[in-house]
């Protein structure tokens, strides 16, 4: 019997051990024993659906590289102050690499380090916000993806003139945000261009947006939101004004136009996200340093046209608008 207990033993153990051998589930995918687990902050600095598809376009980057990651997620809430808690907090922790989702996550993870490697997204002017000397020559721990093309206010800007014939575009932003200043002085100067007239209206949090939006009723042609993270985590009040006064609504990404707004010239906020995932995956890896890495322009640009949002906010939808872009019949 002390023979059988003993071998019995023996093989328990022996169980054990290849069962330790094993394979461990991360946040990453499937961890190989020896292999290291990244720590990665993500900092967003409010939640919609462009900011989020970003964050997911970064983990499936990670994902596909086969990169282990250990991930603690963060929010503002759209909060400036809980922005600099957030970074700090992450270098207190010493994670491997923060992921800033919006420019002031951004800054305030540039503010709390100068050596964790940061990759940012969702960054409309990330030279004016002092995030990157230039495109081609980033900072020392600092890259990542921009969500302005060059191209993408300009197409929508035009389809407002041209095709609304519209003389006075109203515009709602958070003067708080830099990268909501930069977009709206494009707009100012591409509006004048072609003969219109930009009304500015500003707001502080996105409690004051749907009146913001009411304050334009009677003075203006459209509305124009840019990417302005304040007033577009409030874009319903905005799209219940647009409708009810029949005003035609434009935005500044695709997330938004979907909700109901005329149209957006734009791209996937997934992809950039994605994008910055393969950046992030490269330095994790050993490849590069960010400073090796130039910051990135969104891959596509496609001006998207709501036919639903045009009907409800009384446009007559012309099929010509095919020629310019195409049309979103809905999910």
């Amino acid at each position: 019997m002390k023979k059988g207990v003993k071998a019995l033993s023996f093989a328990l153990a022996g169980m054990i051990m290849l069962a330790g051998c094993g394979s461990k589930e991360s946040a990453g995918g499937t961890e190989k024993e020896g292999e290291k687990v990244f720590k990665i902050g993500i900092s967003q600095y409010a939640t919609h659906p462009s900011l989020d598809a970003a964050t997911e376009g970064f983990k499936k980057a990670l994902k596909d590289k086969g990169i282990n990651v250990k991930y603690d997620e963060q929010n503002a809430q759209g909060e400036s102050a809980n922005v600099q808690t957030i970074s700090n907090n992450f270098v207190g922790d010493k994670v491997d690499l923060i992921f800033a989702n919006a420019t002031p996550s951004a800054t305030g993870a540039l503010n709390a380090t100068k050596e964790i490697p940061i990759i940012f997204t969702s960054v409309t002017d990330p030279v004016g916000a002092e995030l990157v000397k230039s495109f081609d020559q980033p900072g020392e721990n600092i890259t990542g993806t921009t969500d302005n093309h060059p191209d993408g206010t300009a197409k929508t800007i035009n389809f407002i003139t041209e095709e609304v014939k519209a003389k006075k575009i109203g515009v709602i932003y958070n003067s708080g945000e830099q990268n909501s200043i930069v977009q709206v002085e494009e707009v100012k100067k591409l509006a004048e261009d072609k003969g219109a007239k930009l009304v500015e209206v500003s707001v502080s949090t996105s409690a004051e947006v749907k009146q913001a939006a009411e304050s334009l009723v009677g003075r203006v042609d459209a509305i124009y939101i840019p990417t302005d993270n304040t007033v577009v985590s409030a874009l319903e009040s905005v799209i219940s004004v647009a409708n009810s006064k029949k005003i035609p609504l434009f935005v500044g990404e695709l997330d938004s136009m979907k909700k109901g707004a005329v149209a957006a010239s734009g791209f996937e906020y997934f992809d950039i996200g994605y994008q910055s995932g393969l950046m992030a995956a490269e330095i994790l890896s050993g490849n590069k340093k960010p400073s090796e890495i130039p910051v990135e322009l969104p891959s596509s640009l496609t001006l998207v046209i709501n036919k639903k949002a045009a009907e409800e906010q009384g446009l007559k939808v012309k099929e010509e608008w095919k020629n310019l872009g195409e049309f979103y019949e809905g999910e």
